[in-house]
């Protein structure tokens, strides 16, 4: 019986401060929200945007190195000048290059003699080969006309030596003759071979101009290239632009990209500065908001005063991250006028335009609420010490300062700035007043 008594008793305790703790409440809610100061719905102009750091980049840095080594006895740009296309930057002592191009003027030299050697050869050759030919051909006949001759004249002592008008010594002479006629054909044909031999080493006589000639043109490429090397012994500006670094002096032996397993001595870094960009590091969290084309404003410490205008040309499709913060890398380029300030690696304060309306409801930030529904505001309610009503909204942009109304209020609705539970409440995270409960 004691025990049920005590249940009891706690169990009325129990109660009487549950009673008593929501009569707190509904008494704090009212004195809130007749506390909490009030705005206005209004209709006005807004812009949204996203700020974020970066530099300032040249639209190319072009790295200067020479094809050529030796020493550098010109460099007339330091770092900081202004240059233009096709200017001088450097020359080499040309010394060695120009020994090498002398060389190879000699040697076309020689191989162009001996090509005209031998088409003179050859033309002295064909020449020769005429000659040859007509006296082939004119020993040829003469001895066919010898040797039918004394054929003839054979068989005619032979018929007259039987009838006894002719000796046998007569017939012995012209059977001679006639043999010694056929040598002479023979011999005469041999000539004729020796003049199609003549013919052969005219082709061989020709082959030899053809390996004449492609000497001569090796010859020309040899004086081309080196040529070319000592052409390449000035270096001059490939782009307009500002000289950003200089890593050489005048003096300096430097080596060749071409001949030198390293990559060769760097000697110069010219930025192009016809065109101005910045690299601005987006966060993750706003990176849905940024797009290219949107209008962007720069600043830089260095001009404290001036705005320099520009637009987002381009988006990285991969983040960066660094210390668990990911950021993305957006191209801005800059399009005003005074672009010319601007210098490489400049820290720059960019402002990103991702939105902007001149007619929105527009409502303070601090009165808007987020929970796991969705957006809300308290409106304050219709009697006094009323607590607040929850509105639903749909939220647009945000300035930091005011916040779009896209649906859920309408113009001059009246909204609560603080809201008459606070955010800690909201989680449940409070307690009832202060004192204690009546009859403790």
């Amino acid at each position: 019986m004691k025990k049920l008594l005590v249940v009891l008793a706690l169990a009325g305790a129990a109660a009487g401060a549950g009673v008593w703790f929501l009569g707190a409440r509904r008494a704090q809610t009212a004195a809130d929200t007749q506390a909490a100061p009030m705005a206005t719905v209004v209709r006005g102009a807004i812009r949204e945007e996203v700020s974020c750091d970066g530099s300032v980049v040249s639209n190319l840095d072009v790295e200067i190195k020479s094809k050529a080594s030796g020493e550098i006895i010109e460099l007339p740009y330091d770092i900081g000048d202004s240059v233009k296309k096709g200017d001088l930057l450097m020359s080499i002592l040309p010394v060695d290059e120009e020994r090498n191009v002398r060389q190879a003027e000699v040697r076309l030299e020689a191989a162009e003699a001996k090509l005209a050697r031998a088409k003179r050869e050859l033309e002295v050759s064909e020449q020769d080969l005429v000659r040859s030919r007509m006296e082939a051909d004119a020993a040829m006949s003469t001895a066919e006309a010898s040797r039918r001759d004394q054929e003839e004249k054979t068989r005619r002592l032979r018929a007259l030596l039987e009838k006894e008008y002719a000796s046998q010594e007569e017939v012995d002479t012209a059977e001679a003759a006639a043999v010694q006629a056929e040598s002479g054909v023979e011999k005469a044909r041999a000539g004729v071979q020796g003049v199609r031999v003549a013919e052969a080493r005219l082709d061989l006589l020709r082959e030899d101009i053809k390996l004449a000639a492609a000497d001569v043109e090796v010859c020309q490429l040899d004086l081309q290239n080196a040529q070319q090397r000592l052409l390449e012994t000035k270096v001059y500006a490939p782009v307009s632009g500002v000289i950003s670094d200089r890593l050489v002096q005048q003096g300096q032996i430097i080596s060749s990209p071409t001949m030198n397993v390293g990559g060769g001595t760097a000697l110069l870094v010219v930025s192009d500065l016809s065109r101005v960009f910045v690299t601005a590091l987006v966060d993750e969290s706003d990176m849905g908001k940024v797009a290219i084309g949107q209008a962007a404003e720069v600043k830089v410490d260095a001009f404290p005063d001036t705005v320099f205008r520009g637009s987002v040309v381009r988006l990285a499709v991969t983040g960066d991250k660094v210390s668990n913060v990911v950021t993305f890398e957006a191209k801005v380029e800059v399009f005003d006028e005074r672009k010319t300030l601007l210098r490489p690696e400049m820290t720059a304060d960019i402002s990103i335009l991702t939105g902007e309306t001149a007619d929105a409801l527009l409502v303070p930030g601090e009165a808007v609420l987020r929970d796991a529904k969705g957006a809300y505001v308290n409106r304050p309610g219709g009697a006094p010490g009323a607590p607040p009503v929850r509105a639903d909204v749909t939220t647009g942009m945000d300035d930091g300062e005011r916040t779009e109304i896209l649906s859920g209020l309408g113009e001059g609705d009246a909204v609560l700035m603080v809201p008459a539970v606070t955010k800690e409440k909201e989680r449940g995270m409070f307690g009832p007043p202060p004192g204690p409960p009546p009859g403790m």
